[in-house]
């Protein structure tokens, strides 16, 4: 899928909002998706009168439908495109798109869900394709298919886990300065690599939490944006690609980021030097290393290097990541990252993160998204934003 169509500098995200809970046991989705909207409509300083566009993955029932009509909201357009956790990526650079045609001028991207209040630890069972067949009889899961991949990246460059555990401590030690976050102890990599083995080699600690909640994005045209008083956060490039298993060969130490991550920076004019903040999908810890590769801040096979010894941490290293603490500590509501990617992109660029993580001059950030299984199909989303 190529973002040929997005025009850099066209939209502007002028809402953002995480949901606070981390398990809803006293909500329904719809509350969620409500709740959600409201808060970043607010956040923008717009109304629901206002918004011409509805995006989401996730809306129980016949997609949107149901959603748009709880909400109240006569759309222009509605898009329920669903690639797993990166979807709400792709629903920024598709709302972009659409802006820059003249189709809306004011999109409401939301995501909601209740898998912990559920007891739902997995998938569901909608994404069966037609694949499924060949695949269930081996019972593969999630973190099965991440295992996998570290196995395999362990095998060719020699990563280690005490090396994929710094990822964790990063997350770890933002995270206690979130007062949301589920996990707020800080660990050691002595903790990750001696926590129960999961799948080897990833640990319990090694992989995401499982939380209820939600979040949403307000996407706007520059006319919107600059009427409005809130920071001006502009969607300087993005890209998206779905990575294919090529008929049961896929090279499990690589994703999709290449290429997604390529048009973004190609369409933002910049280079992974330039990025003061990343906020990347972490849904195991070998998500972010091999993520970290295929968009260009180091090496192919160097990720173990370059996570280590603190270099993720905000103040201490040299590219810090996911400074609310991610979804390895933080929130990873509906089983989907990538909406809590952009949303602390967005803080981080309006300087509204936490003192303690808060990026000095941080003008340009990444937010990556990963909807899949790296080890086999999935979707990369990737988005360059800029503070104007």
């Amino acid at each position: 899928m190529s973002s040929s169509l997005s025009k850099a500098g066209a939209a502007y995200i002028a809402g953002a909002f995480e949901h606070p809970t981390r398990l809803a046991t006293d909500r329904s989705i719809a509350q969620l998706h409500a709740e959600v909207a409201r808060g970043a409509l607010e956040d923008a300083g717009l109304g629901i009168a206002d918004v011409d566009a509805f995006y989401t993955a996730d809306a129980p029932g016949l997609g949107p439908i149901a959603i748009v009509e709880h909400l109240g909201i006569k759309p222009q357009i509605v898009d329920s495109t669903d690639v797993g956790g990166s979807s709400y990526l792709l629903h920024v650079n598709h709302a972009a798109q659409a802006i820059a045609a003249g189709k809306c001028s004011v999109a409401l991207i939301t995501l909601a869900g209740r898998p912990r209040a559920e007891g739902k630890t997995t998938v569901a069972s909608r994404f069966a394709g037609p694949d499924v067949g060949f695949e269930s009889p081996f019972r593969s899961s999630v973190v099965g298919m991440y295992a996998m991949a570290a196995a395999r990246h362990m095998h060719e460059f020699g990563t280690t886990g005490e090396q994929l555990a710094w990822i964790k401590v990063a997350a770890s030690v933002h995270a206690q300065h979130n007062p949301l976050a589920l996990l707020r102890n800080v660990v050691t990599v002595e903790e990750v690599v001696n926590s129960p083995m999961v799948a080897d080699p990833l640990h319990r600690l090694d992989c995401c939490v499982i939380t209820d909640g939600g979040g949403a994005l307000v996407v706007v045209s520059p006319e919107i944006a600059k009427s409005l008083s809130r920071p001006k956060v502009r969607v300087r490039g993005s890209g998206e690609f779905v990575k294919q298993i090529h008929g049961g060969y896929p090279d499990m130490t690589s994703s999709g980021a290449v290429v997604s991550g390529g048009q973004a920076f190609a369409e933002a004019r910049v280079t992974p030097s330039d990025i003061k903040c990343a906020c990347i999908y972490d849904s195991f810890t070998i998500s972010v290393l091999i993520a970290l590769e295929d968009l260009g801040f180091c090496e192919k096979g160097q990720g173990g290097q370059f996570v280590s010894d603190g270099n993720l941490i905000s103040g201490i290293g040299r590219l810090p990541f996911n400074t609310d603490g991610g979804g390895l500590c933080n929130n990873h509501p509906s089983n989907r990252g990538g909406m809590t990617k952009v949303i602390e992109a967005v803080r981080q660029l309006r300087g509204e993160a936490h003192p303690r993580v808060q990026v000095p001059n941080c003008d340009i950030a990444l937010a990556h998204g990963t909807g899949g299984w790296i080890a086999s199909r999935h979707c990369s989303a990737t988005l360059i934003l800029e503070r104007e």
